[in-house]
């Protein structure tokens, strides 16, 4: 026993792990409740078994780009055409899920949107661990606390700010949908057998692991916990995830089938293997989702060393292009033949407070790309602020006249062709566009850098997704020398152009934000990552994985990071 004299520094205290993991983030006792011995154990065992299986679709998804790059286009498998062709349906839709006909989304950190987006009158939130959240430790581990307080009923939040109002739950709320991040993602603070762990299977498996019994009792009627997947390329990607779940069900001793996921087709390679997709998830399918954000910058990522397939300005590629268009209803005649939800896309419209006649604009442009997806057969679509979810659900209830969804209805028998799905877009490129995806990329990857995922900007909010289009396109621009119009004079994209660009916009986002809050914001380092990743020789694959290493803080502090 140490004297009152002792000067020996007392142990710090640390995460019960089992053999094999070490954890590598700040010690918490509010997250060593999540971070239990036996949850970590769990997330290890998925970790052992799919780490082999995901490395290896890993280097298909290379081998893939490496076949575009020489040429070849994205195109329908001959060898699954039975599975297309083929007579079957996912399994019966939840009842607790029938209805979805807007959904609400958002990062699972901070507490009080949790709280709003739940109680916002969606039938949905989606709370995101992938595109809207900054990856850091403290927004991981709380957004984990918030999930779980959130199925159990017990979350809550005292705004100081607001003089000490307290949020918490409506007696009716949406219903809780979960995005892990993607395959590609690792999480650097936790190492499983000395190498950082996949970053889906930390996120899937510390929520299933301390909310499935919960949620199945409660909001999921006896089926859930429910789930989106992100950024798969392929069937086998979902073949894994399959297996996850049936691991998981067969380690808590629930039905099989329980587990029901929402994929989101936000890949061009995916979007000729919907039915594969579907296929393979069949008994734990909750339908398919367009993720048309990603999916444009999809196109431009697959298409890289194609010269002849230039996006115009990001602005001008929305759903009227033929290529866009043709996705939306292929995903859509593929769900309801597989009897699932064809789910729309996101409406990343915010009110503008300042200006009713702007804001009313905004409301009715959000009004006619919701009646164009419901009249085309989604079931549902998305929303990013709660503030739309009024004239959205007026436009769905009302072409639905009572139902909740309609998988039952006609599909078209009109043929969708791989060249429909790959039509390059029509439109006009110019410096104007350069200018604008510079200053929005280089804010979104400055409040990224700063812990936040999910940024307003313009009107819109905005999530890596958009970051991405706008680095890729200025990418593909510079590296083909394509010409833009800067007010009726052609000039070519090059490196230069772009140097001066960049400087000028960083000025006009130092005058937009104010000086102060510039110099405290990463804004400078943001501009040097982005004009980086513009003019590389070879295109990253995301951004936000090339900018990982730079939001990575191990404790104690000084360890070097293994990725």
């Amino acid at each position: 026993m140490p004297s009152l004299h002792d000067t020996t520094p007392a142990m710090a205290p640390s995460y019960d792990t089992p053999e094999g993991v070490d954890i590598r983030g700040r010690y918490d006792p509010e997250f060593a409740a999540i971070l239990t011995h036996d949850a970590l154990a769990f997330v290890a065992g998925l970790q052992r078994e799919f780490r082999g299986p995901v490395r290896y679709a890993m280097e298909r998804r290379r081998e893939a780009q490496r076949r575009y790059d020489a040429g070849e286009l994205p195109r329908f498998d001959p060898s699954t055409r039975f599975v297309r062709e083929g007579d079957w349906a996912c399994a019966p839709v939840p009842p607790a899920i029938a209805d979805r006909t807007v959904e609400i989304t958002g990062p699972a950190d901070p507490r009080k949107m949790v709280i709003n987006a739940l109680n916002s009158g969606a039938k949905v939130f989606m709370a995101d661990f992938e595109d809207a959240l900054a990856p850091t430790w403290e927004n991981l581990m709380r957004g984990q606390v918030n999930l779980r307080d959130a199925v159990a009923g017990t979350i809550s939040f005292r705004d100081a700010a607001r003089g000490g109002r307290v949020y918490k739950l409506d007696e009716r709320t949406a219903k809780l949908f979960v995005r892990p991040r993607g395959w590609h993602l690792p999480e650097a603070h936790v190492l499983i057998d000395g190498e950082p762990a996949i970053g889906c299977l930390v996120d899937f498996g510390l929520y299933f692991f301390h909310s499935h019994a919960a949620f199945r009792a409660g909001q999921g009627a006896g089926f859930g916990p429910f789930f989106y997947l992100p950024k798969m390329e392929h069937s086998r990607e979902a073949r894994i995830w399959n297996g996850v779940f049936e691991r998981a069900e067969r380690v808590a001793g629930i039905e099989r089938g329980s587990i029901r996921a929402t994929v989101l087709v936000e890949t061009l390679p995916a979007v000729f293997q919907m039915d594969e997709i579907l296929h393979e998830l069949r008994d734990h399918s909750a339908g398919l989702n367009c993720g048309r954000w990603d999916y444009i910058f999809s196109y431009v990522k697959t298409f890289r060393a194609h010269p002849d397939r230039l996006l115009p300005d990001r602005a001008l590629v929305g759903m009227a292009q033929h290529f866009m268009r043709s996705y939306s209803h292929l995903l859509i005649r593929t769900c309801h033949r597989r009897r699932v939800h064809a789910m729309g896309g996101m409406a990343a419209q915010i009110p503008i407070k300042d200006d009713a006649a702007a804001n009313e604009a905004a409301l009715e442009l959000v009004r006619r790309d919701k009646l164009r997806e419901v009249r085309a057969g989604h079931d549902g679509t998305w929303a990013a602020h709660p503030g739309l979810i009024p004239a959205i659900r007026e436009v769905f209830e009302g072409h639905l006249g009572g139902k909740s969804n309609q998988i039952d209805a006609a599909a078209p028998v009109d043929a969708i062709t791989e060249e429909d799905l790959i039509q390059p877009p029509r439109g006009t490129r110019t410096v104007e566009g350069l200018r604008l995806n510079t200053r929005v990329g280089v804010q979104y990857l400055a409040a990224w850098l700063g812990g936040s995922g999910s940024v307003p900007l313009y009107n819109l909010m905005e999530d890596a997704a958009t970051a991405e289009i706008s680095r890729v396109q200025n990418w593909q621009w510079l590296r083909h020398g394509a010409v833009l119009d800067a007010g009726g004079v052609a000039v070519r994209a090059t490196p230069e152009l772009l140097a001066r660009v960049v400087e000028e916009e960083m000025a006009r986002v130092q005058a937009e934000v104010g000086a102060e809050r510039f110099r405290r914001g990463r804004y400078a380092e943001a501009g040097r990552v982005f004009i980086r990743q513009c003019v590389a020789p070879e295109l990253d694959d995301f951004l936000t994985l090339d900018a990982y290493g730079l939001i990575v803080v191990h404790h104690p502090r000084g360890t070097p990071s293994k990725l």
